[in-house]
């Protein structure tokens, strides 16, 4: 089962774990996108207005890192993503992501709810699972970059790309207030395993008042 993902091609991973987080109720309707890199150039993600849990290989665009160019669309009137500029952001930054994936859960919105009005990050607590975020150390403090919601989401973009200009995160995931996190990896399985660990952690956090 190591590494499924990333034995496949991007497309025909990204549908299935679209069908996986929309079952787990972390893309509902046609919330969330997904994405995966097809060279050092391009990313593959996914159409607006899907509907997650019954995706298809060709409700993915191909878009052109450097300026959001559509290089290739299988169906003619698809549009690539609201969210498109923010996973550009992603790969422009951090060439060595090769997959970027963002949900929507409950739980990631009522943990972010807990930190102080405006707050820039949010206290992650020293579980064990941090260690599936690449945290590897006793007692750790570590915090998830937050980012404010807008209706423009080249505004969230735009914050995304001064902060991470800035200083690289401390994992490689962020979250937006009221909306959702988003997480990046090195590869798609690697992605997909943080998304997890980091919903494990944000639903803990939901549970208690350890954010504060």
């Amino acid at each position: 089962m190591a590494h499924l993902f990333d034995s496949r091609p991007p497309r025909s991973a990204l549908v299935d774990i679209a069908r996986d987080f929309h079952a787990r109720g972390w893309m509902s309707g046609t919330s969330g996108n997904l994405s995966a890199r097809a060279d050092g150039e391009h990313f593959w993600i996914s159409a607006s207005g899907k509907p997650k849990g019954g995706m298809q290989e060709s409700d993915f665009l191909l878009i052109r890192i450097v300026d959001g160019a559509v290089i290739e669309r299988l169906t003619p009137q698809d549009r690539p993503s609201a969210e498109t500029c923010v996973h550009r952001i992603i790969y422009a930054l951090f060439p060595d992501a090769g997959a970027c994936l963002h949900g929507h859960s409950v739980e990631a919105c009522l943990a972010a709810d807990h930190a102080e009005l405006r707050s820039e990050s949010l206290n992650l607590p020293p579980l064990e699972m941090l260690k599936g975020l690449g945290i590897w150390e006793q007692d750790p403090q570590v915090r998830l970059p937050l980012f404010e919601n807008s209706l423009d989401v080249e505004q969230i973009a735009e914050a995304i790309r001064r902060r991470f200009s800035e200083a690289v995160p401390a994992v490689s995931a962020l979250m937006v207030r009221a909306h959702g996190a988003t997480v990046w990896g090195q590869s798609l399985q690697e992605a997909y395993d943080r998304f997890e660990v980091l919903d494990f952690i944000l639903s803990y956090l939901a549970r208690t008042d350890r954010c504060r």
